[in-house]
């Protein structure tokens, strides 16, 4: 089995990529109109690889899955709400950094 630790790197590490993706779309320093599909596929990289590091976390009793679990309210409101109005995207997807952040500290204990 994967530590935990490593997973919640790997979900960590895509959350922020779509995060980067989606600042940069939205102060238009990066056009994706033609390919869309990234940020897309970016999520679903993320929201799978969150689950992943969650289950794999509860399964190892470790107190990373607490952090993490939170995490699944956002990324549903992301799918749910879609990306208009974007202020409420961007509070959406804010939403769920103090979960990989608490869920990195704790993996690394």
């Amino acid at each position: 089995m994967a530590s935990s630790r490593g997973l919640v790197c790997i979900a960590a590490g895509f959350y922020a990529a779509n995060c980067s993706l989606g600042i940069s779309v939205a102060q238009r320093w990066v056009d994706t109109s033609k390919f869309r599909w990234v940020h897309h596929g970016l999520y679903i990289l993320t929201a799978s690889t969150t689950a992943i590091a969650f289950f794999a976390s509860a399964a190892q009793r470790s107190p990373a899955a607490i952090a993490l679990a939170p995490a699944a309210a956002p990324l549903f409101l992301l799918q749910h709400h879609g990306a208009r109005p974007l202020r409420r995207h961007t509070r959406d997807a804010l939403m769920a950094a103090p979960c990989y952040a608490a869920g990195l500290v704790l993996a690394g204990r």
